[in-house]
């Protein structure tokens, strides 16, 4: 299990602890019917969300890693006596050795939500972060089915897996940002082990900023525990609303506020990572705190300060050479809102941003000693440019491929290879590359796994893939693919 943040500290304190969880359909639910004696009927809900939840197992296999310790004898004994202890080889080195061990086996669980009915499915980056095994089962008949990661980012805490199959239950896809605060909301997953399980609350508030990573969470008092993450937050129509992703507790059990990622922050990351395999950041370019935040310790330092407002974003620096820079936005500045939306506080302003990619345009209003103002801004990347970063999946291939078999290896005298077993389409077909050729090398790397495969897709530079190998009759040839189209 994963955290966000620290958890190795007193019990006396609050802590946050995150637990290990495309195409949107867009068909309107039917509205949940109160109950007699109830304020709203929740079952409705529950039966429109739980097939679209699935348990995920996540299997980090045993390494072997090399490590540094400390040998405090080192150094005494390697340079007085040359190494006739069998210990000189420190060379001045502070008594540090390496040695290699080897760590266990170890499994996780956690929670995802089926997105299309293709495969497709977001949980959490820290459900999969470092899995060499991902299991999907789902809940309306307990199949199981192998998953991969199509691409995840840890600053959202948010993963795209896929699954080969077809027809699943998608869950229907609505707009948090028309979420409201006091209204009921449900959290399905598979806390604790108990898989399969409804909890209830409501909104408690919304753009909460939890940690240097994500931001602009809904809050809600629906019980979550270890195995809830990545799961569903939905509203009173089944629709998914949020991703399960963390609690703020005292004792790391739900006594305390669940957390999760907006559906607005989760359809463009899901977007981004299909489009460009990465997620694209967008910069506004600045540095600051809500305004109420930035009177509250001046006023402490025993200053008055008048801005004009006690809402909005108080500008402590503007990054130079950013987007807010280069349209004239100031030191002492307070933005109160971008195209349109106000922005009281900097989870929102977080929460905006995460809808963004670098080259959008957008509009601000600002005040400067307490006057308003308009600008347009150009945003940016983390690089400064307003290029988009890409980086291709496997997908973008199109082909089928398996590792060669026992017999293939004695006719062809290879040790290793990925044979094609389909071409479907997309840059493969585009380069020339037939069924039955096996893949051998790509881009100096050997081709065992699948996994390979993907990683080479992933590393690839300048978004050219050279592969070497051979055709079915063992003569020996090489493509060349571009994953990029200029």
């Amino acid at each position: 299990m994963k955290k966000i943040v620290k958890t190795f500290i007193p019990a006396i304190y609050l802590i946050v602890i995150a637990f290990s969880t495309a195409s949107c359909n867009k068909t309107q639910a039917a509205p949940a019917a109160a109950a007699p004696g109830q304020p709203v009927d929740l079952t409705y809900a529950a039966e429109k969300s739980l097939p679209s939840v699935v348990y995920i197992k996540s299997v980090i296999n045993s390494k072997t890693q090399t490590v540094e310790y400390s040998d405090p004898f080192e150094d005494f004994f390697s340079d007085p006596f040359g190494g006739f202890f069998g210990r000189g080889q420190g060379n001045g080195n502070n008594g540090t050795r390496k040695r290699q061990v080897q760590t266990p086996k170890r499994a996780a669980a956690g929670s995802g939500v089926i997105i299309s009915a293709d495969g497709y499915i977001v949980t959490n980056n820290h459900v999969v972060d470092g899995a060499d095994e991902l299991t999907v089962t789902l809940n309306e008949n307990s199949k199981e089915y192998s998953a991969r990661i199509i691409g995840a980012d840890k600053t959202t805490d948010l993963a795209l897996i896929k699954i080969d199959a077809k027809n699943l239950p998608a869950i229907v896809i609505a707009n948090s940002d028309a979420v409201k605060v006091g209204e009921w909301v449900l959290a399905v997953g598979n806390p604790l082990g108990l898989n399969n399980t409804v909890t209830a609350g409501i909104v408690s508030a919304k753009a909460r900023q939890m940690g240097e990573g994500v931001a602009s969470m809904i809050q809600t008092d629906a019980a979550i525990n270890q195995g809830n993450s990545g799961g569903a937050l939905v509203n009173t129509r089944g629709e998914l609303i949020g991703i399960n992703a963390m609690i703020y507790s005292q004792t790391g059990s739900n006594i305390g506020y669940g957390f999760a990622i907006p559906t607005a922050i989760m359809n463009k990351v899901v977007e981004d990572i299909k489009k460009y395999g990465t997620v694209q950041r967008a910069m506004i370019g600045i540095k600051g705190s809500d305004v109420s935040n930035y009177v509250d310790v001046e006023k402490e330092k025993g200053n008055e300060v008048d801005l004009g407002t006690m809402e909005g974003i108080y500008i402590a620096e503007v990054v130079e050479d950013g987007a807010a820079a280069a349209a004239g936005l100031q030191k002492g500045d307070v933005l109160t809102s971008i195209d349109g939306q106000k922005v009281k506080k900097f989870g929102e302003l977080q929460g905006i941003m995460a809808q963004k990619r670098p080259g959008d345009k957008v509009t601000v209003t600002y005040l400067r000693n307490k006057k308003e103002k308009t600008a347009t801004l150009t945003l940016k990347n983390e690089q400064g440019t307003t290029k988009v970063v890409k980086n291709a999946d496997v997908d973008i291939l199109g082909i089928d491929v398996r590792p060669i078999t026992d017999s293939q290896k004695k006719q062809l005298e290879i040790s290793y290879g990925l044979e094609v077993l389909k071409v479907n389409g997309g840059k493969m077909k585009d380069a020339g590359v037939p069924k039955g050729f096996i893949i051998q090398v790509v881009n100096d790397q050997p081709m065992r796994s699948f996994d390979d495969l993907q990683q080479a897709v992933k590393d690839a530079k300048d978004q050219m893939l050279v592969i070497k190998g051979l055709y079915p009759t063992g003569k020996r040839g090489g493509f060349v693919v571009y994953l990029q189209n200029e």
